[in-house]
């Protein structure tokens, strides 16, 4: 017998036959043994029908109302599964957050769990009964000491699901869904995609950040933090669907459930050398043909970072081993012979990264590591980020005293500081899944001061706005006042409000301006096998180059590479990158009206 946190969104119970449906399912699942928490969406498009109702009486609704309206919704389809269980002869109980006892922080519409008080909800399960939990919610503590319901934000049925897993410590959290399970990428824009029998925590949050519909990052944080297995399956099918492994987890503290220090590691790698490109030409296959050539020449390549163009040009950047820094140079200049442009070579570097379950979703980490380093004196060459590992290249004298600093700044114990780690995915694919997103916006703060601080003083006053960046690419090329240019990505709706954020701080800057790039679309390929592989990176710009695509913007980080084109040739660029890896085989069909497992 086992205890099983069962989850089924909002098309699978949009209907009062789909919610029979369910609880045939739930019923079968019952009388196999199992003690069962059953979380639920609201119906269809309840969600989106009360927002609708709300905006057309005000264009801003207090969050608090907002959030007693929204919580509405899930009542229904509690209430309503557990009549169709009752029916069926399995004794069910309807329960809100509340009631089931998640509390969260004060912050309507988006609110963390702090907590799962969860006497009542084993009460119940001893009792035999399923309980029914409505997703989405929870209670808080206003100033006055009096209960508010809050609602968790997009996702939170999701999360609610898996902060129940792990405060129950139940044996596997299922997420019922209208796919087969996560999907090697969007399988409306790629018609061959496949069902992924395994994919890591670390995986499913890059893709997650990347626009996977099938989960939301919160969801798959939780499970990796603490150990949830977590499985995705259809709601349609018996089959098992992908399982989401994760490291041993640890135990839930006092920070809070969701808001326990999300950095849980730093590394320090020695010996690192970079080599920077700039002034070359800015068109398909330039830099797929300079990876190639590395590879070809025995050169292991970590970081790349290709800056914004200006003109007719592109400057690209990357780290080797120093071991490797001559052949690499040779190479590089062999290129730049035929093709034009200029190099500059520096050994005597070491890479700094700290680690952590999305780390780029809250917008005060970034930030904090950048003032660390401000603050001890120590200047960035580079900047490689992702959703669970956010890295910096500095000198090599400063190495020591950077994890020192970075260590006390997000209190780390001794096990979770590693200098010169082992390669890790050795075995896993280099490839697991690609993910198109055409949701972001690239924006460019032209002549900022090249000193330490600087990059720490744009994270932060982005944070301070709750602004999340994704890709942070500091240019290689300098001004002739001796300023640089730093390009990032965020998401196209937070967009107006970067301008109120940065306008003070540019002001500080003579000459700071900023520039929005063209309309782009963002395509990432991620697999735990991409440190342990070499030319991962080469080969995708290689399948880009060959279908004919610019790259605009490259920024790689452990265990994904994502490459910035046009937004015009968004879907073409997804279709080749994933062909082009081998992907592809026969075509998944989804459930009509069914949401996508990779959506941009």
């Amino acid at each position: 017998m086992a205890l099983l946190v069962q989850k089924f969104g909002g098309t699978s119970v949009a209907d009062v036959e789909r919610i029979k449906a369910v609880a045939q399912r739930i019923a079968a699942s019952k009388e196999e043994g199992n003690d069962l928490v059953i979380v639920v969406s609201a119906m269809g498009h309840t969600t989106d029908e009360l927002t609708s109702k709300a905006r057309a009486i005000s264009s801003d609704p207090p969050q608090r109302e907002m959030d007693m309206l929204l919580a509405t919704g899930e009542q229904v389809s509690i209430a309503l599964l557990s009549m169709a269980l009752n029916a069926l002869g399995i004794p069910a109980v309807s329960m809100t957050g509340p009631q089931v006892g998640i509390v969260t922080e004060s912050a309507h519409g988006r609110a963390r769990i702090l907590e799962v008080r969860t006497n009542r909800l084993r009460s119940r399960l001893d009792e035999g009964q399923v309980v029914v939990v409505a997703g989405f919610q929870g209670t808080s503590q206003s100033s006055g000491g009096t209960a508010e319901i809050t609602t968790l934000g997009r996702g939170g049925s999701d999360t609610s699901a898996v902060a129940l897993a792990a405060a129950l410590g139940a044996d596997a959290c299922e997420i019922y869904t209208d796919v087969p399970g996560v999907l090697t990428t969007d399988p409306r824009k790629v018609k061959d995609a496949q069902l992924m029998p395994q994919v890591s925590c670390d995986e499913m949050l890059e893709l997650a950040s990347l626009g996977a519909a099938v989960l939301h990052p919160r969801a798959v944080e939780i499970a990796r933090n603490y150990g949830v297995t977590l499985v995705v399956r259809s709601s349609w099918s018996n089959e098992p669907g992908t399982t989401l492994t994760s490291r041993s987890g640890r135990p839930i503290g006092r920070d809070g459930l969701e808001l326990g220090r999300p950095v849980d590691g730093a590394d320090l790698v020695e010996d690192q050398a970079v080599l920077a490109l700039s002034h070359v030409p800015d068109q398909p296959g330039v830099a797929a043909k300079l990876f190639e050539a590395l590879s070809a020449g025995g050169v292991n390549v970590d970081l790349i970072i290709q800056a914004t163009h200006e003109g007719s040009s592109n400057d690209i950047t990357f780290t080797v081993a120093d071991a490797d820094l001559p052949t690499a140079r040779a190479i590089c200049a062999g290129l730049l012979d035929r093709d034009g442009g200029q190099l500059v070579a520096q050994g005597g570097m070491s890479k700094l990264s700290i680690n952590g379950a999305g780390i780029m979703g809250r917008p005060g980490i970034a930030a904090g590591l950048f003032d660390t380093l401000s603050r001890a004196g120590i200047n960035l060459r580079l900047i490689a980020t992702s959703e669970v590992k956010l890295s910096c290249v500095i000198d090599a004298e400063f190495g020591g005293k950077a994890l020192r600093a970075v260590s006390d700044a997000f209190e780390l114990d001794e096990h979770q500081v590693h200098l010169n780690p082992p390669t890790s995915g050795e075995g896993e694919p280099e490839v697991r899944g690609v993910a198109l997103d055409r949701d972001q916006a690239q924006v460019s703060v032209r002549h900022v001061p090249d000193k330490p601080g600087t990059a720490a003083a744009l994270c932060s006053a982005l944070a301070d706005a709750s602004i999340s960046l994704d890709a942070i690419v500091q240019s290689e090329r300098q001004h002739a006042d001796g300023s640089r240019d730093i390009t990032f990505t965020l998401k196209r709706d937070e967009r107006s409000r970067a301008d109120q954020a940065l306008a003070p701080l540019l002001a500080q800057w003579p000459g700071a301006q900023l520039e929005d790039g063209p309309a782009i679309a963002r395509v990432s390929a991620v697999g735990a096998g991409m440190p342990a592989t070499a030319g991962t990176a080469g080969r995708m710009f290689r399948y880009l180059a060959d279908a004919g695509l610019n790259i605009e913007l490259i920024a790689t980080s452990e265990i994904r590479t994502s490459c910035v084109v046009a937004e015009a040739d968004g879907i073409a660029a997804v279709q080749a990158v994933h062909a082009g890896f081998g992907l592809g085989g026969n075509e998944v069909h989804q459930a009509q009206g069914s949401e996508s497992p990779l959506e941009g």
